[in-house]
């Protein structure tokens, strides 16, 4: 929810008709994003429905499933997250971003009775499921697509663009990005009509069992309107259909104006972020690295975190201090240690813009072993309740409406993110103890924090205090 705050004094204002009444309040209005995602990355559904409560006490919005489209069974069915040669148990998590069908369920997640099961869950307390999608490809091994979804098509053949099979040489090109072979995916013909109506009976579905935001996977290898067209294709009106704006037959998508859209548009040379902004949110993937990098340095000014190093509005970016891209593949992020990931964590939750996405590490997980506990289904490690994280969570909401002032200190070694005069979030980002004499635009006083109980003065618009290393104060 993006909410636009409307002080009770401007109220009254506009409702007589007075253009000369203000107040201090009134300076502070503020468009906010007040929404907050947990990505329970490679839980079943039925665990995330086990866990239904502690995610809405921990101030989650919404819950993030992995995909759960009928995908490849490799690894003969093994629920390894990662597993290598001499493993007892085998398996990979990505064979959920290998469609070989768009039906609810598979063998990794679970069934649809138990996807509608977890949804029941969410709205009992109050969350919201977004549901990882990925129409763009198919398995690697196309052979395996069922005989039902070859049927819909008009075929197998028709299944794939006519460059399909073609590997993405040329990143930069827009055809071979939007038409092309991605990793030895297949790249599917997302402008047939056939596949259109199928994939967006799977999406209806989705929203009947209860799904209410959807995560487009590889979203920048799906043509936009002014992309050139495959062969096969007569326009590029994938994104027109997915999102309600146009119909394919006697079918469109269900409650539109009710679902929380993004997709992953890695940021790149050739993708076209305004034109993408026209349809869902994006992906900071950007900000995400520059944060990692500041964090890594324990220096706020070690890169530059002042602006979101994107084309289009911050209320349109779905932000992270890391990914499962950024955890699972080059393993970018998984190094960081779980205190790093909490700061960033406050800083992206406590400001203004953009929606923040905390992704769930594996139980167990370690900077020496990522996959942890190592199974697909199982819950992520308690990060995701973290004092620190439930804090920051409940912060966000209730400070919307606010702006945000950052005052990063001179050494940036802290910072301090105040939201009009009703909080403020404090971060060390060193090893070290700090004492602080940030600018906040908070009334003077005392003030306790929610998490430490730690105690702060402000006096002349500077808050004064000593933090811990490594350590988040929220103060509201």
């Amino acid at each position: 929810m993006k909410h636009l705050f409307y002080p009770a004094t401007a109220a009254l204002c506009l409702a007589l008709g007075l253009s000369s009444c203000s107040s201090n309040e009134d300076q502070n209005l503020a468009e906010t994003s007040d929404n907050v995602i947990l990505h329970a990355w490679s839980w079943s559904f039925n665990t995330i429905a086990d866990n239904m409560a502690d995610i809405a006490n921990a101030g989650y919005t919404f819950v993030q499933t992995s995909p759960a489209n009928t995908c490849y069974v490799g690894e003969n069915g093994g629920m390894a997250l990662f597993s290598q040669e001499g493993d007892s148990v085998s398996g990979k998590w990505y064979y959920y971003y290998q469609p070989i069908d768009w039906k609810i369920g598979n063998h990794l997640l679970g069934s649809r009775d138990e996807f509608k099961a977890m949804c029941d869950s969410a709205a009992k307390y109050g969350v919201k499921i977004i549901v990882d999608v990925l129409p763009n490809h198919t398995a690697i091994d196309h052979t395996a697509v069922t005989a039902s979804l070859d049927s819909a098509v008009g075929g197998h053949e028709n299944l794939f663009h006519e460059n399909g099979f073609k590997n993405i040489t040329q990143w930069n090109d827009r055809f071979e990005c939007t038409t092309g072979m991605m990793g030895g995916l297949p790249d599917v013909n997302t402008e047939n009509p056939d596949f259109q109506y199928y994939y967006m009976q799977y999406v209806n579905d989705l929203i009947a069992c209860g799904a209410r935001g959807f995560r487009y996977d590889t979203a920048k290898h799906i043509g936009l309107p002014s992309d050139p067209t495959d062969a096969k294709s007569a326009k590029n009106n994938f994104w027109d259909i997915a999102t309600g704006r146009d119909s394919i037959r006697d079918i469109t998508l269900l409650m539109p104006d009710s679902l929380f859209i993004y997709g992953e548009v890695l940021q790149d040379k050739n993708v076209k972020e305004e034109e993408y902004a026209e349809y869902i949110d994006q992906t900071a993937s950007a900000y995400g690295h520059v944060l990692r990098n500041a964090l890594n340095a324990h220096n706020y000014f070690a890169d530059s975190l002042s602006h979101w190093h994107h084309k289009v509005s911050p209320l349109k970016l779905v932000t992270w201090v890391e990914s499962h891209d950024t955890y699972c593949n080059a393993h970018e992020s998984a190094g960081m240690s779980d205190e790093l990931i909490r700061m960033g964590w406050v800083f992206l939750t406590a400001r203004q813009q953009g929606t923040p996405l905390f992704f769930s590490r594996p139980d167990g997980s370690t900077r020496e072993n990522y996959w942890g506990n190592n199974r697909i289904g199982a819950r992520g490690n308690d990060e995701f309740k973290h004092p620190e994280v439930i804090a920051a969570n409940h912060f966000r909401k209730a400070m919307s409406g606010q702006a945000e002032l950052v005052s990063p200190s001179e050494d940036g070694a802290t910072i301090a993110i105040s939201r009009g005069n009703k909080g403020v979030a404090i971060i060390n980002f060193t090893d070290q103890p700090q004492n602080i004499n940030l600018k906040t635009t908070l009334p003077d006083g005392t003030y306790t924090d929610h998490v430490h109980n730690a105690s702060f003065s402000i006096n002349n618009g500077i808050v004064s205090g000593t933090i811990a290393p490594l350590t988040s104060y929220v103060i509201y």
